[in-house]
């Protein structure tokens, strides 16, 4: 099984720098594979405890160099409005899903993953600002790589900290359906409960009606796992000054629009 490793942090680093630099990416040091991933970027600043600066991926497996790459700059640029809050892209059916803030939005059929990515910069949350070559220095990057999808049995049927859960229900005051998910350490670190979980991810579905227990109990779940590995840009720079002969450069500031 392929885990998250340090050349895949490595490669994100590798991606943003180059586009900053109007240059390509220099060859990724791991194989080519079909997973579903995710790329988070964080920022600390002052030994402060580092801030979501954007996080996206794919609960499908996909290559993972073009998946790396692309969602290495699209995650830079497009913020979540939630601590650790995902935003996802979601293949089903031959359908292509973009869960945003937890709800799905329909793409036509047969769309490329390239159209779909740009579409939803331009629907991105513009209450933030794409990240800048001049915040490298205290970027972290973290990368995902999910495993052992299962359906959980009813919505306490998973270990917080150990599992990820996407949720799906019918909203009962619209008949609507509604989706959401939640990476596995996100429950961890907001110190959440399992059932404060389940709410959470109900709301972040865009369902603000009552929560009941017959209503969790109607829940479709869904539970996995990932493997993580995080690098700071401190521990990007040593490792290609040590590897490469050199130290990262950035020519310019050029943001993801």
């Amino acid at each position: 099984m392929v885990s998250a490793n340090r050349e895949m942090a490595v490669y994100c680093f590798d991606t943003l720098v180059a586009h900053y630099n109007s240059e390509q990416a220099p060859p990724p040091g791991f194989e080519e594979g079909q997973h579903p991933l995710f790329v988070t970027w964080k920022k600390a600043v002052n030994g402060a405890e580092p801030r979501l600066r954007g996080c996206i991926g794919t609960l499908e497996a996909r290559c993972i160099i073009n998946g790396f790459r692309d969602y290495a700059l699209t995650s830079h640029s497009d913020l979540c409005c939630l601590a650790i809050l995902q935003l996802v892209f979601h293949f089903r059916a031959g359908k292509h899903l973009l869960l945003c803030h937890g709800g799905f939005m329909r793409f036509r059929d047969n769309i490329t993953i390239g159209t779909v990515v740009s579409e939803y910069c331009a629907l991105r949350d513009r209450r933030f600002p794409p990240i800048q070559a001049k915040e490298l220095p205290f970027l972290e990057c973290t990368v995902s790589i999910l495993t052992d999808y299962e359906p959980a049995l009813d919505y306490l049927d998973w270990e917080v900290g150990i599992h990820g859960l996407i949720i799906e229900f019918t909203d009962p005051d619209y008949n609507t359906r509604r989706s959401a998910t939640y990476l596995p350490e996100v429950a961890a670190h907001e110190g959440w409960t399992k059932a404060e979980t389940i709410d959470s991810l109900m709301r972040k579905a865009g369902y603000n009606g009552a929560i009941s227990e017959s209503l969790r109990n109607r829940l479709h779940i869904t539970r996995y796992q990932s493997t993580l590995y995080t690098m700071h840009y401190r521990d990007y720079a040593s490792y290609v000054e040590m590897t490469r002969g050199v130290s990262p450069i950035m020519n310019g500031a050029k943001p993801v629009h």
